[in-house]
């Protein structure tokens, strides 16, 4: 698979700023299928880092409740993975949030 097919998009919120700041991990929304040496394989050649470990979540599917006259909406499930860089280095692309 293709590393931007892997990669879907980086998920930014007051949260993974914190650990972007603190212990080097980074947190990206990544294809279902997956597993974790592809994503390695993937942030490694789209980044130019050295990855420590990765740690992937499926994240279930959600439905919110109806308001008025309007149908359930529902939210499909996806696939997060947590990467934790080398010490010392940095993802330039989330430094400037």
């Amino acid at each position: 698979m293709n590393p931007y097919e892997i990669i879907i998009r980086p998920i930014d919120t007051e949260k993974t700023r914190y650990q972007a700041s603190d212990l080097g991990q980074y947190t990206f929304r990544v294809h279902p299928k997956a597993n974790k040496i592809e994503i390695k394989r993937a942030i490694e050649e789209i980044y130019g880092v050295d990855v420590v470990a990765v740690n992937t979540m499926n994240m279930p599917a959600k439905a919110s409740k109806p308001s008025g006259r309007r149908r359930i909406v529902r939210r499909s499930a996806w696939k997060k993975a947590v990467v934790t860089v080398a010490p010392g280095q940095r993802l330039e692309a989330f430094e400037g949030v």
